[in-house]
């Protein structure tokens, strides 16, 4: 019996007003918001397993262009069903087979164009949530045009040593009860990365925390929760300003 690999608790969640507007840009749609003044700097969200209208999604993409980023959620799915909470875990795995957080360059090819052209984007960091954190892991391998990038709760995939060689400043953040990642898991991370990372690396672990923490509205946190929220939201954005 597999645990529930991704899912948090979406609980009751509260309504969102957005900030921002959608926008399509080749095949894909997107959700953009744009901070108060100019800027060159611009911060891509890769969503999670419930895809990029997720309200908390959203939130985290308003939180970011606050900071001075042009901010942009892009559908990964391509316009295909996200994951519900609602759905039916025996289907997880054949779900995931068809949405893999592997196969993103194609879709980050085309909105860092956008960001460039459209916006007039020169530094372009990426920030990733579960599903999204994967990818990130995925693409700060392979495109050297993301000078930093921050990976939540990615669970953390071991083919090989190559998925050490990051391109450009990663953080990875972790909850210390997330039940899909191990601590003996991060430590090894941690290892490998001391190995074989050329470029400046960051894991941390809040405690108490389990999957999917960071993302929660101010109103759908627990008050015990709240600094660890607050902190990591804090330290990605402070990892986005140390680099992009």
């Amino acid at each position: 019996q597999m645990a529930d690999p991704f899912l948090y608790d979406t609980g009751e969640r509260s309504h969102y007003g957005c900030l921002g507007h959608e926008v399509q840009i080749e095949y894909l749609k997107a959700y953009i918001c744009r901070p108060s003044f100019s800027t060159d700097k611009a911060v891509i969200v890769v969503h999670d397993v419930f895809g990029w209208k997720f309200p908390d999604i959203r939130y985290i993409v308003d939180l970011i262009a606050g900071h001075g980023y042009i901010t942009i959620c892009p559908d990964f799915f391509k316009g295909t069903e996200p994951w519900k909470p609602t759905d039916h875990w025996p289907d997880f795995p054949d779900w995931m087979k068809n949405h893999d957080p592997m196969k993103v360059d194609r879709e980050a090819d085309v909105v860092l164009k956008y960001l460039k052209e459209q916006c007039g984007a020169k530094k372009i960091g990426i920030v990733g949530f579960s599903w999204g954190g994967m990818a990130v892991h995925h693409l700060m391998l392979k495109n050297p045009q993301l000078t930093a990038g921050v990976s939540l709760y990615g669970r953390i995939i071991r083919d090989s040593d190559e998925r050490y060689s990051l391109l450009n400043p990663t953080f990875f953040i972790f909850g210390e009860k997330d039940h899909t990642i191990s601590l003996d898991q991060i430590f090894l991370l941690e290892d490998k990365l001391k190995q074989y990372c050329k470029v400046p690396y960051k894991i941390k672990v809040y405690p108490g925390q389990v999957h999917g923490f960071a993302q929660l509205k101010p109103e759908d946190m627990k008050p015990d929760d709240k600094p660890y929220i607050e902190e990591a939201r804090r330290d990605m954005i402070d990892w986005i300003k140390m680099f992009v």
